[in-house]
């Protein structure tokens, strides 16, 4: 591990002037970043401690929007009786992610940050061409065993799948990011998160001396009618072979839909919504006829690299369940 700077931020301006310096990364819960540090994928020369920054640890929920601070736990959020009451997918994505011990140190911000699992990019010793990496170097999961890589919005430069379950649930339900910095900026979760192309190692949106300070959502009424399913190798502590979030509005008959989202994760290289879908779906009845054709277009786009073929045929499936279950017809 490379010899590193450390300072604990006592206000929120500090912190944005010290990560303005290069090679600075945030220490939040360090249950991704210190992993990394150990593997030597992540090398930092200074690391900025903030989880001291006071009122970044707020959780509040109003009749329009829901508010979490950047510094919150995930357990937290995820047992918040309103939230669970105002957004089961959201309470649903983070209770099924990681462990119990990681879901009590592990905060928001730094759960939006977390990086892929891709297995290439976490060994820099045997597979020391890594685009993600080293810009330029090559990509060895083309060519190696991408079972758990991308099918959608993959470059020839990248396949490495984004790994979270929280920031699906976001980009489903049109979330924003709260940012700090120079100036204040509200960044929309869909853009935050960018295709890899040919900069695969430039992951999100926020810029140097930037920090995430929050998350809003808009409280609209498919999330209060939510869902998250997460489809994996085992029970628990196990990543998304697919997954997907999805909230229904039906209009006062019951039968018909008025609105619907729906985004998918362990499948693509950043949480993915499925727009196309959900237009398909409005003004349509919910029955399972309709669910499972319009579901089928979730992988309009896919490109298989050879072991992770089955995602092609498992995500529709994955989607048309959880519409079902949300909509009480599984």
């Amino acid at each position: 591990m490379r010899t590193f700077d450390y300072l604990r931020a006592e206000d929120t301006a500090t912190a944005i002037v010290e990560a303005a310096k290069p090679e600075t990364r945030f220490l939040a819960g360090g249950t991704t970043l210190l992993d990394l540090m150990k593997l030597n994928v992540e090398r930092p020369a200074h690391l900025v401690d903030i989880t001291r920054l006071s009122g970044l640890d707020v959780i509040g929920v109003s009749a329009d929007v829901i508010r979490i601070g950047a510094l919150a736990k995930m357990s937290k959020v995820a047992d918040h009786a309103d939230i669970k009451d105002a957004a089961p997918a959201l309470s649903e994505s983070l209770w099924r992610a990681a462990s119990a011990q990681l879901r009590n140190m592990a905060s928001i911000g730094g759960n939006l940050m977390q990086r892929t699992r891709c297995t290439y990019f976490r060994d820099p010793g045997a597979y020391p061409n890594c685009n993600k990496r080293n810009p330029g170097s090559g990509c060895a999961a083309l060519e190696g065993v991408n079972r758990n890589h991308a099918v959608l919005g993959t470059s020839d430069a990248c396949i490495a799948i984004y790994p979270g379950d929280f920031a699906v649930s976001l980009v489903a339900f049109d979330a924003t990011v709260l940012v700090q910095g120079s100036v204040e900026r509200r960044i929309p979760v869909d853009d935050f998160y960018l295709l890899p192309g040919q900069t695969p190692h430039i992951e999100h949106a926020l810029a140097p001396g930037e920090i995430i300070v929050g998350i809003e959502i808009p409280r609209v009424a498919a999330l209060k009618r939510s869902h998250y399913l997460k489809v994996r190798d085992r029970a628990s502590y196990e990543f998304a072979a697919a997954s997907a979030a999805v909230g229904i509005e039906l209009e006062d008959n019951g039968k018909t839909i008025r609105d619907v989202r729906i985004a998918v994760g362990g499948v693509a290289t950043k949480p993915w919504r499925l727009r196309t879908v959900e237009d398909s779906l409005k003004g349509k009845p919910l029955d399972e006829a309709t669910l499972r054709t319009a579901a089928a277009a979730a992988v309009d786009g896919a490109k298989s690299s050879g072991h992770n073929a089955f995602k092609i045929e498992l995500t529709p499936k994955v989607v048309a369940r959880a519409l079902m279950t949300v909509g009480d017809i599984a």
